[in-house]
């Protein structure tokens, strides 16, 4: 596959991210929420973290060790963007405090669990049927497709990085609500109860 494919598939998995953190988040606040960063609907942190699996992972045969893998890979990428987006921002867009084996907020046993299970899906699953979709568009289409969506991934993040004062610190005052009623929701609860044993 050549460039254009590739970011094809970043912006599939971007978008596959969005979709299901605004239908988690909508169903927390029953109204539909607009999730990510972003104001239009992608989250690139998900495109990039499937792009990585991919690229570092995607050779692994075992799923049990792909599942591990995965979790060090997303675990990590989940690490990093927390600590950047806060270095540049001044605020934290999801907190952890309070959950089980979480490290400094930031990442915790429950979500780089989810992301390991998702890596396996990923790899095994959703990346070969996106490659399929995507190797049937022919090269014109392809071409003009990365170009508009390059330009509104870039064009966004410019307003939202300029704008996240106004715009977006509405986001991590959602995120922090969620993430404290989720803190002690009772799957929660019986985790912390379970690592205390």
């Amino acid at each position: 596959m050549n460039i254009c494919r590739y970011f094809l598939c970043f912006a599939v998995f971007s978008f596959i991210g969005w979709a299901y953190e605004t239908v988690y988040y909508s169903v927390q606040h029953r109204k539909l929420v607009n999730s990510g960063f972003l104001s239009t609907c992608f989250c690139p942190i998900y495109g990039i973290g499937a792009m990585l699996d991919l690229l570092l992972l995607g050779g692994i045969k075992n799923p049990f060790a792909l599942f591990a893998a995965g979790m060090a890979v997303t675990g990590s990428l989940e690490y990093f963007v927390s600590w950047l987006l806060e270095r540049l921002f001044g605020r934290r867009w999801w907190d952890y405090t309070g959950w089980p084996l979480n490290i400094n907020g930031r990442i915790c046993v429950i979500s780089v669990t989810m992301f390991g299970i998702a890596t396996v899906a990923l790899i095994k699953f959703i990346a070969p049927f996106t490659f399929g979709m995507i190797n049937r568009i022919d090269n014109t289409a392809c071409a003009a497709l990365t170009v508009v969506i390059a330009a509104v991934m870039v064009t966004d993040a410019a307003r939202s990085a300029m704008h996240t004062d106004a715009a977006k610190l509405w986001y991590v005052e959602k995120q922090s609500g969620v993430f404290r009623e989720l803190e002690h929701s009772e799957v929660v609860e019986k985790i912390k109860h379970a690592f205390k044993r």
